[in-house]
C-alpha cells in the first residue's frame, strides 16, 4: 500500500505542514505527526531531514495544487492514509476551525476523494480520542 517515492513524500509533509500552520499553532505534537507520517513511508531515512525540507517548501509556497498533485496520481488507499494524517494534525488540538475544514475540502477536491471517506475517516479519528 505505502506507495510514494521520497520526493513525494516530502511534497505530502509538506501539505502536512500547511495543514498544521493553518491555525497559527504549529506544535510539537504536530511535528511528531508528521514525522510519523515520513516514517511510516521511509522508515530508513532521517525524518528530521525530510521535515526541515518539507518546512522550507511550505514557508516557499502558496499554491496547495503543487502538493495536491503528487497525491491526485495515488490510489484510494494512498489517498485514504493521507487525508488519515491529514485529520491527525488538524484534530491533534482538540478543535477544528473554519479554515482547518475548509482545507479538507479543498484538498479532498483537488485529489479527487469522496467527502463522505473523508468524513468517516474524521469521525473514526475522533471517536478514538
Amino acid at each position: 500500500m505505502k506507495t510514494l517515492d521520497k520526493d513525494s513524500v516530502i511534497g505530502v509533509a509538506a501539505l502536512l505542514v500547511h495543514a498544521a500552520n493553518i491555525d497559527e499553532k504549529y506544535s510539537d505534537k504536530e511535528k511528531i505527526l508528521i514525522k510519523n507520517f515520513i516514517s511510516s513511508y521511509l522508515n530508513d531515512e532521517n525524518n528530521e531531514d525530510i521535515l526541515n525540507k518539507a518546512e522550507e517548501i511550505e514557508k516557499n509556497s502558496n499554491q496547495l495544487i503543487n502538493y495536491t498533485n503528487i497525491i491526485k496520481k495515488n490510489t484510494v488507499e494512498t489517498k485514504s492514509d493521507i487525508i488519515e494524517h491529514l485529520w491527525k494534525i488538524i484534530i491533534s488540538d482538540d478543535s477544528i476551525d473554519m479554515y482547518e475544514s475548509n482545507l479538507m475540502r479543498r484538498i479532498c477536491g483537488l485529489i479527487y476523494f469522496p467527502d463522505k471517506l473523508c468524513a468517516e475517516i474524521k469521525l473514526k479519528l475522533i471517536n478514538k480520542k
